[in-house]
């Protein structure tokens, strides 16, 4: 729909009732800790120069006193990554987990899928009161949170015919079918049309998850707290977990001088500061020049090292001890990618790492620019492994609607309708926070799951490999499934040996093992094996 007849869509008119939402401060409840982390730290420092295991209980005073400073304040850290803590949190945004919690690679989560869990309660971070957010703000605000769940009701409803259609034909079910297939169906419908629906939630919306660090990458956001797009939030979810773990062993924290930084590079070196006009005309100079440079992709491949089948054949025959007139590229590359003579290709345990011959794919890498949403990108991050320079939104963010539209969406009008006018009612309550003073951090958590998120992605071709495994799967979230697919044709087109063997589980193990499908009951309904890559995805 063309914005100029998507705005004549009037929000008070056409928008459903608001109700009322519900919000609570975050819950975070340690689930599991190690009894002694600090002496157990000091006890393993002890270790590196002991003929034997220091136990924590060996631990005198003298020693916590210096040879914890010598080690922390010296930067020798390992010796606090032995512990580790299991959280639960509840009561926390999805913008606070996917700009700050899972921002880094060293953690383990266990989140709550808004994929495939119906959210029937509008639940929700709402900000602090304070300057600049006052009743009337937080109305304006609240009100907008809750308008998004009606929304998101509408859409699921609207597109629950759809994805029953769509999966009764791939599925061949009939009057004549078996009612659990029926059923089946049925259930899967409603999962996809959540899915879908998901899009027009804030990024605002709680989500609940089990989350577990070492002690040294919690000491590191306790510093870093001020760092993400979320500092208000972070800096009281932390402080809790630091309250928590401060319960079990007070020594952990309270020895250190470890204050959190303030003053932040990304700030000071932004002539224009968040809060200002000028700021989201940036935030839209950038967006029309990433989006120029995708020329219509949702991911493209700009760098890649250049001589990576030589260099990766040249790894395995360092490996195995071949001279290459005994093992030639092509046959280096073979052994390595192919399923049917390389077993680790076929493994769900992803053991890459742990393969020497695998390890040689390390020295092939590529980097990709990106755009995809920011639900999808939640779930793109998580592949720790091919990190991304994701934005900063406060700097980033533009003053007109820029959203990611899902295929199934597209397909339907009065969908289509609907997701567009939930945008603009999206960006329209937030310009009116941001008219009104409150800072940008806050009125950020009004955007919807379908924000656009620009971004640049690295990772080597072994851990490529194991995401373009996962992500070509026809379960895939279907934006980071596109993505895949674009990246695998570009490195075909640029290195057709390296790509030869790529695609889901169901291609690589096809005429080779059993089962094909990895998916179990999940099976998508569809033999992908049968014409990947050029095989269509529906849904």
């Amino acid at each position: 729909m063309p914005w100029e007849m998507a705005t004549q869509l009037s929000a008070s008119t056409d928008a459903p009732q608001d109700p009322q939402i519900e919000t609570a401060p975050p819950r975070v409840t340690l689930r599991n800790f190690f009894s002694r982390p600090y002496d157990s730290a000091i006890a393993a420092a002890r270790t590196c120069y002991s003929p034997r295991i220091i136990g924590p209980e060996e631990i005198t005073d003298k020693q916590r006193l210096t040879i914890g400073a010598a080690t922390f304040y010296g930067g020798h850290h390992t010796v606090y990554q032995h512990a580790h803590f299991e959280f639960g949190l509840e009561n926390v945004s999805r913008q606070l987990v996917w700009s700050f919690l899972h921002a880094h690679p060293f953690y383990n989560s266990e989140q709550q899928s808004q994929r495939y869990v119906r959210l029937d309660r509008a639940q929700a971070y709402v900000p602090p009161a304070g300057e600049n957010f006052g009743p009337e703000e937080r109305a304006i605000y609240e009100a907008a949170v809750a308008r998004a769940w009606k929304y998101y009701r509408e859409m699921t409803a609207l597109l629950q015919d759809d994805a029953r259609a769509i999966l009764a034909d791939i599925w061949h079910l009939s009057s004549m079918s078996h009612p659990k297939r029926a059923q089946r169906v049925e259930r899967q419908a409603e999962k996809r049309a959540i899915e879908v629906a998901r899009y027009v939630l804030p990024v605002a919306a709680f989500t609940t998850m089990v989350h577990t660090l070492s002690g040294i990458v919690l000491h590191r956001l306790w510093r870093m707290q001020a760092v993400s797009d979320t500092p208000t939030e972070a800096r009281q979810v932390i402080g809790e977990m630091v309250a928590r773990v401060r319960e079990v062993d007070p020594q952990f924290f309270d020895r250190f001088d470890n204050e959190p930084m303030d003053e932040l590079p990304e700030w000071r070196d932004t002539l224009q500061g968040p809060g200002t006009e000028a700021a989201e005309k940036d935030g839209e100079a950038f967006a029309r020049d990433f989006d120029a440079r995708l020329a219509g992709r949702t991911s493209k491949l700009v760098d890649f090292s250049p001589h990576a089948p030589r260099v990766v054949a040249e790894a395995y025959r360092a490996v195995v001890g071949l001279p290459e007139s005994a093992c030639s590229d092509a046959e280096a590359i073979d052994r390595l990618l192919n399923p049917a003579r390389n077993v680790y290709r076929l493994q769900t345990l992803n053991v890459g790492v742990h393969a020497p011959m695998m390890r040689a794919l390390q020295h092939a890498n590529y980097t990709f620019v990106k755009k995809i949403s920011h639900t999808a990108d939640s779930q793109d991050q998580r592949h720790r492994m091919v990190p991304g320079s994701r934005p900063l939104l406060v700097l980033t963010d533009t003053r007109e609607p820029d959203f990611i539209t899902p295929m199934l969406i597209a397909g339907n009008p009065r969908a289509r309708e609907v997701f567009n006018r939930a945008m603009l009612d999206a960006w329209a309550a937030k310009k009116e926070l941001l008219d009104r003073g409150v800072p940008r951090e806050f009125a950020l958590y009004l955007l919807p799951n379908a924000k656009a998120i620009r971004l640049v992605e690295s990772g080597s071709l072994l851990h490529l490999i194991h995401k373009w495994t996962m992500r070509t799967c026809f379960n895939a979230q279907e934006e980071i499934y596109r993505a895949s697919m674009e990246e695998i044709e570009q490195v075909r087109a640029v290195q057709p040996e390296l790509a030869r063997y790529l695609g889901p589980p169901c291609y690589l193990r096809a005429n080779i093992t059993t089962p094909i499908c990895t998916e179990g009951s999940h099976f998508c309904g569809v033999k992908v094996w049968l014409d990947f890559p050029h095989i269509q995805r529906r849904i």
